[in-house]
Parts: C-alpha cells; sequence; structure tokens
C-alpha cells in the first residue's frame, strides 16, 4: 500500500481513496466512477493504487470533481485524466492555481453532474478561494436514501491578512465566506465528507466502523456542527488581527 490509510467504502457506493493530508473521494454509480479532489500530483499513485485495492481499475474512472484549484486537491488530475480519459470539472475563478493545466468542464452555481445512477449538485461556495464548490448527492445504504455532502473550502487559514494580502486576494473573501457557511446551512447532510479528512475524523470514524454495528459515517448533526467550527475559526482570526493591530 502506498498510501497512509486504507481505502473503503465510507457509505452506499461512497468510497475513501485519498490519505490523511489530502481526501479523495470515489462514487461507483454503476456507468463509471466519479472522483471528488484527487490530491497531489505526487500522491496520485495513491488514488490509482487504492480503486484497484478496492476492485476497480482507473480507467473506469469518467468524472474528476475539483473542489477547489489548490494544488493539494486539484495537482493529481492531469495524472488520472490522462490514464483514464476522465474529463475535469473546476469553477473557472480557480484556474489560476492550476499547473500546466485546464478543466475540460467549467462550472456553474447549480449545475447537477449526472452519471450512472448518481446526480451530484454543486454549489458555489467561494470564500477559501474564489471558486470554491460544494457537492451534494444521495447514495443508499440498507434500504434507506441519504444525502451526502462535502464544504469544498472549509479552512479560514487562508483568509488570514498576510496570506490575502502576499498573493493580492481581497478582503471581501471572507465576507463570501460568511455567506457561504450560512447557505450551506439549509442543505441537509446524513453523510458529511472531508475535503481534508480532519475535517470529519475519517481515520478514526473509520476505526469506529469496524466495531460498530451502525455505520458512524451517518450522523445528519455532523454537518451543522462543522459549520459552526467553520464560522467561529474565521471569526477567531478577524479576532486575533484586531488585537494585535491594538497592541
Amino acid at each position: 500500500m502506498l498510501g497512509d490509510m486504507v481505502p473503503f467504502r465510507l457509505a452506499g457506493n461512497v468510497y475513501f481513496v485519498g490519505t490523511y493530508k489530502a481526501s479523495s473521494h470515489m462514487i461507483d454509480t454503476g456507468d463509471g466512477l466519479i472522483l471528488i479532489d484527487v490530491g497531489y500530483e505526487e500522491t496520485a499513485d495513491v488514488v490509482i493504487e487504492s480503486l484497484a485495492t478496492l476492485g476497480y481499475d482507473v480507467r473506469d474512472v469518467k468524472i474528476i470533481l475539483l473542489s477547489h484549484g489548490h494544488g493539494d486537491h486539484s495537482d493529481g488530475a492531469p495524472k488520472i485524466a490522462a490514464r483514464s480519459g476522465a474529463k475535469i470539472f473546476l469553477f473557472e475563478e480557480d484556474v489560476r492555481y492550476l499547473k500546466g493545466y485546464l478543466p475540460d468542464v467549467y462550472l456553474h452555481d447549480g449545475d447537477v453532474i449526472r452519471l450512472g445512477n448518481t446526480e451530484i449538485l454543486c454549489l458555489h461556495t467561494p470564500g477559501h478561494t474564489a471558486g470554491t464548490a460544494s457537492f451534494f448527492f444521495e447514495t443508499e445504504e440498507n434500504g434507506m436514501r441519504l444525502r451526502v455532502g462535502m464544504f469544498g473550502g472549509a479552512s479560514a487559514n487562508q483568509l488570514r491578512k498576510d496570506y490575502l494580502d502576499q498573493r493580492g486576494l481581497p478582503y471581501s473573501q471572507r465576507d463570501q465566506f460568511f455567506e457561504s457557511v450560512e447557505r450551506l446551512r439549509e442543505e441537509h447532510v446524513d453523510v458529511f465528507l472531508g475535503n481534508h479528512s480532519w475535517q470529519n475524523q475519517t481515520r478514526e470514524t473509520y476505526e469506529k466502523s469496524l466495531t460498530c454495528a451502525e455505520n458512524p459515517f451517518v450522523d445528519s448533526t455532523r454537518w451543522g456542527i462543522f459549520l459552526d467550527k467553520c464560522k467561529r475559526h474565521l471569526e477567531q482570526v478577524i479576532a486575533e488581527e484586531a488585537e494585535a493591530a491594538n497592541e
């Protein structure tokens, strides 16, 4: 195994195929595979091997959905697309972050991506980056329909004043982040996917699942709790900066 986490079925037809630092999720639509984020270029082989470990072939990947353009989510896309012929999807605002390639399809707010038995709602939720996407779709487990959701750019670290200043990014991204969090509260989520594993404690929850009768990833309370945490983090960043300015 190349990666630092085992690949596994998370819920229904959704699988984790990434690493601790860079999550990647696979959906088996019955008519080909969808990957949500693909990690770094140097860990693209981890995703490919993880698919094989689960009994899948990278050549069956049809769609690569990128939550945003930062390299820890997008740099592996060209390698996987070259091996599979998959189409890469991204909001146009984040093309600035891509290294040596362009997406095949530009996302727009409210787009629904359809493949096989899966329909993914793509929402534009800027803040972390100008082109952050969040994804929502349904899966089925034990006869229950479950709604799966991911906030595509949940960290406020990239909204610190020094980070924005160094990159010539507007402070208005902070307002957009707060607005996106509030918009996402309107979405019901039974299964919360982190686009980094620590956001939903992927490893710990997987280990818990090995001894639980019920799937611990299925928990409709986790989404709101996480959004609250995202909001508080940015509020804390702003408060710390204000305090430092007054010293």
